[in-house]
């Protein structure tokens, strides 16, 4: 699919309205001769309106200069599209399309639901280079709601930026106005084609006191960021891989810091969502370590690179990435992981709702009773770490014993109790304002030496398998013990950090909870 984002304004336009000159204006040097077009546009949604509740619109245009599938969505304060070619008479979105909106769709079916009729005139608006500032397009417009609805038509003016700046189409704005063209209330063609049927917003912000609107945003906020990641991960995107992960950590932190005020089968929620991050994490995993070998490679002097390190590296590693997205793609394609969205829709719902938080809880308050919880949260993680050195002091002296956790493995416990502490204390800083995000930097900080070293061993481990490898091949191994020391010292001096980012987490630990 192509993709662009879409920068316009839509305008009601009165009877008897008269396109302005915008010659002069925003840039524009000469409107080119006016282009007549007939359009013909059916939408696509489920029978809840799913799509529409997101402010998607998905849409089978025929005329024009850009028949084919359009696929628009909120980015930002303006819109996305993805367009896709429409082959023969087929009403089936294709594969390209379908993807983009699974998570959205929750499994429902995409049916039509209106038919938009457009007679079009539009005009280019020339810059003196003959660039192309922007698009004017006067719109006679037919609807007919697939559902049952009602016909309607009206008038209406838009106007899309392609290549001016963004203060042209500011100034063509103002020069619309003056001509009498009226902003347009409606969000769009669909949504008057509805009518009553079009979903009103969804509430922002739930009832009940701050405390539970605050843990009930946090939920929603995830929900919506997994939802959102969903298409951008199918296409391959790396940093929407990370960002779809930090959700599903999130969500499962939430379960099990305030499992108290949250209702439902939390233990197979928090195992369907560890299901997925896993999945989203052999993804990453492997970008993240590719990325950080092949520095390790390049930063060394070529007469240390002995052999083919760099080719063997990045061949084992392609393997490995290409399998896990693959298992990636056929979980994100799963019934599994369409039940799991519906399911975690089910606990954004349950969390909004008012008296969730049990009464031996909320005595002090629902507001303290959160930040209870977080602080609790705070101190497992404190506690992890205070076991993880004692551990780092008996091992001068004797090895563990059998079965018992070694000092790297509690050091690695102690990270991830830290990083759920973190999205603890993110939750409850609509409670407790800028002394929340304080601590959170802080609880960021400790995650981050803790993951230095973490990230250290990890890289150690590969590396002497690659050296294993690549012994038994016949090559030299020189280069990959070379990298294995250099690995563990730099994940020693990250620890070493571990004092100073302390004693900083403990100060604003004090200043938050006392």
């Amino acid at each position: 699919m192509d993709g662009k984002l879409e920068v316009e304004r839509k305008y009601r336009l009165p009877d008897g309205f008269a396109l302005p000159d915008l010659t002069g204006i925003g840039g524009v040097a000469a409107v080119g001769e006016p282009d007549d077009q007939r359009l013909d546009a059916v939408y696509y949604d489920t029978e809840s309106l799913r799509l529409a509740r997101g402010r998607v619109t998905l849409r089978r245009r025929s005329g024009g200069n850009d028949a084919g599938w359009h696929l628009k969505r909120p980015a930002g304060g303006e819109r996305s599209e993805l367009q896709a070619p429409a082959k023969g008479r087929n009403g089936t979105p294709p594969r390209a399309v379908t993807d983009q909106v699974r998570a959205l769709a929750r499994g429902e079916e995409l049916t039509p639901v209106a038919r938009i009729r457009t007679h079009r005139v539009e005009r280019a608006l020339r810059a003196a280079d003959g660039s192309t500032v922007a698009l004017v397009a006067d719109d006679r417009v037919r609807t007919e709601s697939l559902r049952g609805g009602t016909a309607r038509k009206w008038h209406e003016l838009e106007i899309e930026l392609v290549d001016g700046p963004g203060e042209a189409l500011d100034r063509l704005d103002a020069a619309l106005r003056a001509a009498g063209a009226r902003p347009s209330k409606s969000p769009s063609k669909l949504a008057e084609a509805l009518g009553r049927d079009y979903p009103a917003p969804e509430r922002t912000r739930p009832r009940g006191s701050k405390a539970r609107r605050a843990l009930a945003a946090y939920l929603a906020t995830q929900r919506d960021a997994l939802v959102e990641q969903d298409p951008h991960v199918r296409d391959g995107d790396a940093e929407a891989v990370h960002k779809m992960r930090v959700a599903t950590r999130r969500l499962r932190s939430t379960l099990r810091s305030f499992a108290p005020f949250l209702s439902g089968d939390l233990d197979a929620l928090h195992d369907e969502i560890k299901w997925v991050t896993g999945l989203l994490g052999e993804v990453r995993d492997r970008d993240v370590t590719a990325e950080r070998l092949a520095g390790l490679v390049a930063a060394e002097p070529a007469e240390l690179v002995v052999g083919p390190v760099a080719a063997r590296i990045t061949s084992l590693l392609a393997e490995r990435a290409a399998e896990a997205r693959e298992a990636l793609t056929v979980g994100l394609d799963s019934e599994r992981y369409t039940t799991l969205l519906g399911d975690i829709d089910a606990l954004v719902a349950r969390a909004a709702e008012p008296g969730r938080i049990p009464a031996r809880l909320a005595k002090a308050g629902p507001a303290k009773a959160l930040m209870r919880r977080a602080r609790r949260a705070v101190r497992r993680a404190d506690a992890r770490l205070a076991s993880a050195r004692r551990a780092q002091a008996r091992a001068a002296t004797r090895p563990p014993a059998p079965g018992e956790p070694t000092a790297d493995e509690r050091l690695h416990a102690a990270r991830k109790a830290y990083k759920r502490a973190r999205y603890a204390v993110e939750l409850v800083a609509p409670l407790a304002g800028k002394r929340a995000t304080t601590l959170a930097g802080r609880l960021t900080e400790m995650q981050d030496v803790l993951g230095a070293h973490q990230d250290a061993l990890v890289t150690c481990d590969l590396l002497r398998g690659y050296a294993l490898s690549a012994h038994a091949a016949g090559e030299n191994a020189f280069t990959y013990g070379l990298l294995h020391a250099r690995t563990d010292e730099h994940g020693r001096q990250a620890l070493s950090a571990l004092p100073k980012t302390s004693r900083r987490a403990r100060r604003a630990q004090r200043a938050l909870f006392g």
